[in-house]
């Protein structure tokens, strides 16, 4: 027993954590901070024609039809949000102001703790009633670094370095835990899913291209010789399977692959719009370091109050430490449980990636709508072809005006930009829906019916209405393919694109004089089902 509760301390109680990692541990606190803000204010722009009373897919609707199926009390636990309460447009603002006010926070380093407690209900409030608007891995990354963020963090309003309360070594080892199987579980994900792009080593070939958003620097990257795109599937490979298992090497090859995978993020933000996705994966790395390899790169100010200790530790008085007494054991006693849970889950996923062992699944069901405890496997099976679906609208049926993208293709001229960590999670959601087919993403003939009605929560996710005076009587949702142009094109032509029209993608919608709408044209392809 006495060797239970040692190993327990040892494992979960910060007084007993990993004294070396304070400036990595502080380092990405702030970083973390800053990417629970920018998926804050990504979302109070959106929020509204996602998923407000108006939107594409209403929260109040979901969690009705969630009630219905599950009953309040189970379908609290299904669908974890503070949505329960109102979902009305108010609500929706409020858990953005309220997720940006605490990131700013927390990067200001005032009660860290707190501060990522709200953050992390506020993303989750969110992401638990977004339905198709949150189904993307980024997401679950973001809630597990969070919850595990809350152990991780140092305790106290002001607690500078924290020297006192060391990162535990559980809270630690579970973040570099999920910085590897990101990379790991992705490159499984590429064997299994018999990808033969993977295996020829083709896959690069046109992923600049293809991806959900692509940047400028992506589009002169994609012409680049074949030798680079092989050699760089190659070496995806090569991390992902291979040196990403240096994690678990000594100090200095842990630094070593720190070198490795740094630019290799970099490079990858800067030719591809993955929102905070690589944003998270980079910070993440920043636990592979320590204080001493961190140390001599500080600015000399810096330094000093680093190795200052005089605010850390403050004096302890008996009264206090009888009440800090009082909590300790309930304090790892939570600890342990939900860094315990945490950690089993996500090895029974990475094991079952392998084998179908039979081990217990209820502790997997039980954990899943929380999104913290994920199973990842980015790009197993490479996009073949880049398509984009456009809206349009017409007064008379003949004559058609697009409504113009934020950010997704679509003036051939206009130069691929760069958003991320910004995520337009209306014009992702457009990349998967052209992928299938209108039947499975119903976000489509859905907002179909709101430009019909001029809805302006719906409006305001493209980027301006071609009909300001008025909604127009028939709206479409048409499907062109989209390829870079060449060199030469561009230096001639001034064209980014090149694209071909191939049809109706989903059924045209007309508004009649009474308010009625019925469809009067259907994709050839997808007959109207009776």
């Amino acid at each position: 027993m006495n060797r239970l509760a040692h190993a327990a301390r040892w494992l979960f109680d910060s007084e007993h954590g990993a004294a070396d990692r304070l400036i990595p541990r502080w380092l990405f606190l702030r970083a973390l901070g800053g990417i629970y803000f920018s998926a804050f204010f990504s979302l109070v722009f959106q929020i509204r024609g996602l998923i407000g009373p108006q939107g594409i897919l209403p929260a109040n609707e979901y969690l009705q039809a969630v009630a219905r199926t599950f009953g309040e009390t189970r379908g609290l636990w299904f669908a974890p949000t503070l949505l329960w309460l109102s979902s009305g447009p108010h609500m929706l603002t409020a858990i953005c102001w309220a997720g940006m006010l605490a990131s700013i926070v927390l990067v200001l380093n005032v009660s860290p703790r707190a501060m990522l407690l709200i953050c992390f209900v506020c993303f989750l409030s969110f992401v638990s009633a977004a339905q198709d608007f949150s189904g993307y891995q980024s997401d679950g990354m973001l809630l597990e670094a969070g919850l595990i963020g809350l152990f991780f963090a140092p305790p106290g309003i002001r607690p500078g370095m924290g020297r006192a309360s060391p990162p535990s070594r559980a809270s630690l080892f579970l973040l570099q835990w999920e910085w590897f199987r990101i990379y790991f579980e992705s490159g499984i994900a590429k064997i299994a899913g018999g990808d033969p792009e993977w295996r020829n080593f083709t896959a690069m070939d046109e992923y600049y291209q293809n991806g959900p958003l692509p940047t400028w620097i992506g589009w002169y990257v994609q012409h680049l010789p074949h030798w680079f795109h092989v050699s760089t599937a190659f070496a995806t490979m090569a991390l992902e399977l291979g040196l990403v298992w240096m994690l678990f090497f000594p100090r200095r090859w842990r630094i070593v692959y720190f070198l490795i995978v740094t630019p290799w993020e970099l490079g990858v933000i800067l030719t591809a719009n993955y929102t905070f996705l690589n944003y998270l994966v980079l910070v993440l790395g920043v636990l592979l370091l320590d204080d001493r390899s961190l140390l001599p790169f500080l600015p000399e100010g810096w330094k000093k109050s680093f190795g200052a200790d005089v605010t850390d530790t403050p004096i302890q008085t008996q009264t206090a430490q009888a009440r800090r007494g009082h909590f300790k054991i309930a304090r790892l006693s939570l600890a342990g449980i939900v860094l315990s849970w945490i950690f089993y889950v996500t090895a029974a996923e990475l094991i079952w990636m392998f084998a179908p062992l039979p081990l217990p699944t209820s502790p997997v069901v039980a954990l899943e709508p929380f999104r913290v405890a994920n199973r990842y496997g980015l790009f197993g099976i490479m996009t073949r072809g880049r398509y984009e679906i456009e809206f349009q609208g017409s007064d008379d049926g003949k004559n058609w005006v697009a409504y113009p993208f934020r950010c997704k293709p679509q003036d051939v001229r206009k130069p691929p930009g760069i958003y991320a960590p910004y995520q337009p999670r209306f014009d992702w959601n457009l990349w998967f829906a052209s992928l299938g087919s209108w039947h499975e993403y119903s976000i489509v003939p859905r907002t179909e019916v709101r430009l019909l009605a001029n809805d302006a929560d719906v409006l305001n996710l493209f980027a301006d209405n071609p009909f300001p005076h008025g909604p127009p009587r028939e709206v479409r949702a048409v499907k062109w393919q989209y390829w870079f142009t060449s060199m030469s094109e561009k230096r001639t032509q001034g064209l980014w694109w090149r694209r071909q029209y191939l049809g109706l993608y989903a059924p045209t919608l007309v508004r009649e004089p009474d308010g009625t709408i019925h469809a009067v044209e259907w994709p050839a392809a997808s007959p109207p089902r009776e």
